[in-house]
């Protein structure tokens, strides 16, 4: 997609890319970025079906070992999917120059995807105590539509965000989702929305310019 407000580069993977390739690439950015020599950059992605555990997973929350390949990863949070139908923003950005503040940049993430959905006209809230971005049904139940983590080296962040625009939720049932089983899991097909890969990457980017080029403003 070329380079973008702030000399940020966007790019799109159009077929499902390797776990272990991305972070691996990821790494050479975050290298890059932090010597100078490569621009900031927004990933816009997608995995085969897969598990991931960060940094605190239980081994107790994988309940289904066999159903998927499981990656241990650097990111923070739990067990979660990722597949085909899941939009993946992996987020390289240099908080040298954006206040080196990981809390500030957590709720960014949190803004940029609840901005993104207001667009679908899906309302997403953030709750105390839960990482990501939860919708409310009309039955009251609130289900998780998108999963945040994060890495920070040497104040350059890297992994991100986990959209689900209409991935295989039965996957879901192999694991524990972030360590949290008394709520469930949903995605803008389950809710109705019939939205494109294409319409959702718009939309990201859109939603980014008010979410991170505008001082932002965080919770204390």
């Amino acid at each position: 997609m070329g380079t973008g407000p702030g000399g940020i580069e966007w790019r799109i993977s159009t077929t499902p890319v390797d776990y272990r390739g991305a972070v691996e690439e990821m790494e050479r950015r975050v290298a890059a970025i932090r010597a100078g020599a490569a621009a900031e950059l927004i990933w816009l992605l997608e995995h085969p079906p897969l598990y991931t555990a960060g940094t605190s997973a239980h081994h107790e929350e994988l309940l289904e070992p066999g159903r998927l390949p499981v990656h241990r990863t650097g990111r923070g949070g739990r067990y979660t999917y990722h597949g085909p139908g899941q939009r993946i923003a992996y987020v390289m950005l240099d908080l040298r120059k954006r206040g080196q503040d990981v809390r500030c940049y957590v709720h960014q993430l949190e803004e940029w995807i609840i901005r993104t959905l207001v667009r679908f006209e899906v309302r997403g809230e953030r709750r105390d105590g839960r990482v990501g971005i939860w919708v409310v049904r009309p039955s009251g139940n609130e289900e998780k539509i998108a999963a945040i983590g994060v890495r920070v080296r040497q104040w350059v962040t890297y992994h991100g965000l986990a959209l689900n625009v209409d991935p295989e939720l039965e996957h879901y049932r192999g694991i524990v989702p972030c360590g949290i089983a008394e709520h469930g899991v949903t995605s803008l097909a389950e809710l109705g929305v019939a939205a494109t890969m294409e319409e959702v990457d718009s939309a990201l980017r859109r939603a980014f310019a008010e979410a991170f080029e505008v001082p932002p403003v965080c919770r204390s």
